[in-house]
């Protein structure tokens, strides 16, 4: 058995891709703001440090290359490097993390930290900018060749609607549904080889056979299934069902100039419905209720990429924005380490005046970071346990 086989292969690879777009897109705006307002870029790279190879322009103007991670003296702007880590990339700016003088008795006046306050939140937001600008690009694309959406609500006239399905929204947990394997995202082709043309007429159908096995015929992907479910009465609903929430979907397209309409009111839509899931989250945490989201780390998201990219392209496009806008919106909170939290330090500067002592900035920041990092920690193990039941029965005893 290898350890990798070629479905875990393409995801791994996907991913990677995938979290290189977001990464950056949004070290890109750091890197452009800085250089317009004439602060020094040190080094802008692709992937993660060590450093493999890189390239610059020396003091006389000429391009020069440097491997490995010693130290360059001659560069009169900026690193161009290629680092070992395949894990996005990362923008380094002079003075970011503090006072970077040359002389010992002055601030340079190519270093972050001289910079105005306005300057600086530029400077800090450009990124989260940058996330929510590469998010409404895919979303804009994704409108001109189509993308998949409900249809539940009221569409523009003028959109060009495709593909028309019932799918499966959501799994109760321990219902008929369940027990039967059903997936999120799984299309309902027929029950007892009838089709349906709306997700009322399905419902209506179901709701009249309780108690009666009903033969599910249903696309995953590019398998059918036939799956055999006996609907029960829902307390959830007070009518029968089997446990599922569904509805119809299609691939929706609109005219070029009515995709940008609409991708620019779709993307502030779901910037707004990310903030508020993460203030219901926030306030579940404060008072009590425990976590309610299903939270993904790292090999979640790896795994949902995969499954997302088997979809199609477009399907890929749209989880790209998503995570882009999750990213903004994340990378935005007020908490020490992030984009947010520098930015707070910035109002109470303005506020008071008087920057905070740097020694205290960069001890909260680190406090911060290493919090973020138990988190990822966390919610990766708790990942692994989900994805591969060889971890299950650790992760129950200790939680």
């Amino acid at each position: 058995m290898t350890f990798l086989n070629l479905p875990m292969l393409l995801t791994i690879i996907v991913f990677l891709l995938v979290l290189s777009v977001l990464v950056l897109a949004h070290e890109w705006g750091h890197f452009v703001t800085a250089r317009k307002f004439g602060v020094k870029a040190e080094e802008f790279g692709l992937g993660f440090p060590p450093r493999a190879f890189g390239f610059y322009k020396n003091n006389q103007g000429q391009w020069k290359h440097i491997f490995g991670s010693k130290e360059v003296n001659d560069c009169s702007g900026t690193i161009y490097s290629l680092n070992w880590l395949p894990l996005g990339g990362f923008v380094k700016i002079k003075g970011e993390n503090g006072p970077s003088t040359s002389s010992g008795q002055a601030e340079d006046k190519d270093s972050f930290a001289s910079r105005p306050i306005w300057q600086r939140a530029v400077m800090l937001s450009a990124g989260v900018i940058m996330n929510v600008v590469l998010a409404m690009a895919l979303i804009i694309a994704g409108f001109m060749v189509g993308l998949p959406q409900s249809l539940d609500s009221d569409l523009d006239a003028r959109a060009i609607v495709s593909d028309r399905k019932i799918q499966i929204i959501q799994v109760i947990k321990n219902s008929p549904a369940e027990q039967a394997e059903l997936k999120i995202g799984d299309t309902i082709l027929s029950i007892d080889n009838k089709t349906f043309l709306t997700f009322q007429e399905l419902q209506q159908y179901v709701n009249s056979k309780i108690g009666q096995e009903l033969n599910y015929k249903i696309k995953r992907g590019q398998n059918l299934i036939d799956k055999r479910i006996t609907p029960a009465l829902m307390s959830e609903t007070g009518k029968g069902g089997v446990g599922v929430a569904i509805s119809e979907t299609g691939i929706v397209r609109y005219p070029w100039h009515l995709a940008i309409l609409e991708g620019f009111k779709t993307t502030f839509i779901l910037i707004w419905v990310i903030i508020v899931a993460f203030y219901e989250l926030i306030k579940g945490l404060i008072f009590g209720q425990g976590v309610t989201a299903d939270l993904a780390g790292p090999v979640g998201i790896a795994t949902l990429t995969g499954q997302v990219a088997r979809l199609g392209v477009v399907y890929l496009m749209q989880f790209t924005a998503l995570l882009s806008i999750n990213l903004a919106v994340i990378n935005f909170l007020p908490f020490p380490a992030l984009d947010g939290g520098r930015f707070l330090f910035l109002i109470i500067e303005k506020i008071k005046r008087a920057p905070v002592r740097r020694e205290v900035e960069n001890l909260i920041h680190n406090i911060g970071f290493a919090l973020l990092m138990i988190l990822v920690l966390v919610v990766t193990f708790r990942d692994v346990a989900k994805f591969s039941g060889a971890f299950s029965n650790i992760w129950n005893k200790l939680f």
